[in-house]
């Protein structure tokens, strides 16, 4: 089952397969739920009226984005050659606890097609391609998504203490263009793809797969969610193994398009 959510004249509505569900239909509601229960309430027959053509970050507003860092080696190796204290890279990579961090609240998130930013005081910003998990109250794994995580490395690279302002700011988290209702076993060895175009010339791509993270997808949602509640579900991502050559930093006008699965999310960076 696939969940897309559209722009209604009184706000925005979720759509199952293409198809309207009923204007009672939250998301958050339906992750309170157990996965059993909340899969036979989706099994039902929605509205039989087509969804609009336009899309909305598959978010309710009031819901959070999580993220993992450096579950990747190319990642570990990254972060390390950015920093000037670089160990610690390594020791997140090796210790048995995860780095997570807060990314986005819901009503920040931008859809397929939507803007995304780089920040002005940062000179070295790049995109993140990652699989977003969709967990529900239980911390249950539901399904996915398609992320860009919009950081900055200039200032991460500066002092990781720095970290929430290279991560957390306007425009620097996409989500979309929709939710695949799956299991984690479902997204054990998941391609993943990124292009970036300029001036409608392809100037970076990279692939990877799910398969190469170091931690597994339930331990990242059991960090996550070690002391913290989530009684409408959430969303977590889950790290990067795409990332572009030093050299390489992300510009207004660029167009980014990440491929998770068969899920396309599509951005252009914002003039």
């Amino acid at each position: 089952m696939y969940l897309t959510r559209h722009p209604v004249a009184d706000g925005a509505a979720w759509a199952r397969d293409g198809e309207i569900l009923p204007g009672t239909f939250n998301l958050g509601e339906w992750l309170a739920q157990p996965a059993s229960e909340a899969t036979a309430q989706l099994a039902g027959s929605p509205v039989a009226v087509s969804a609009p053509t336009g899309l909305l970050a598959p978010i309710e507003e009031s819901m959070e984005v999580w993220a993992a860092g450096v579950t990747y080696l190319r990642s570990r190796d990254a972060r390390m050659a950015e920093s000037t204290v670089n160990d610690i890279y390594q020791r997140v990579y090796d210790a048995e606890r995860a780095e997570v961090f807060f990314k986005a609240p819901g009503w920040r998130v931008q859809g397929h097609g939507a803007p995304v930013r780089v920040r002005r005081d940062s000179n070295w910003n790049v995109p993140e391609p990652e699989l977003v998990l969709v967990f529900n109250a239980a911390l249950e794994i539901v399904g996915y998504t398609a992320g860009n995580d919009v950081s900055s490395r200039s200032i991460e690279g500066d002092n990781p203490l720095y970290l929430p302002q290279a991560k957390y700011y306007d425009g620097a988290c996409s989500l979309g263009p929709g939710i695949v209702v799956a299991t984690a076993a479902e997204m054990r060895a998941l391609p993943i793809r990124l292009v970036i175009s300029r001036d409608g010339r392809e100037i970076f791509s990279g692939e990877t797969s799910t398969s190469s993270m170091k931690r597994t997808l339930e331990d990242l949602v059991t960090y996550t969610g070690a002391e913290l509640s989530f009684p409408r579900g959430g969303f977590l991502m889950t790290g990067t193994g795409i990332v572009p050559p030093d050299e390489f930093s992300l510009a207004p006008g660029d167009h980014v398009a990440i491929t998770v699965g068969d899920l396309l999310l599509e951005n252009d960076v914002e003039e």
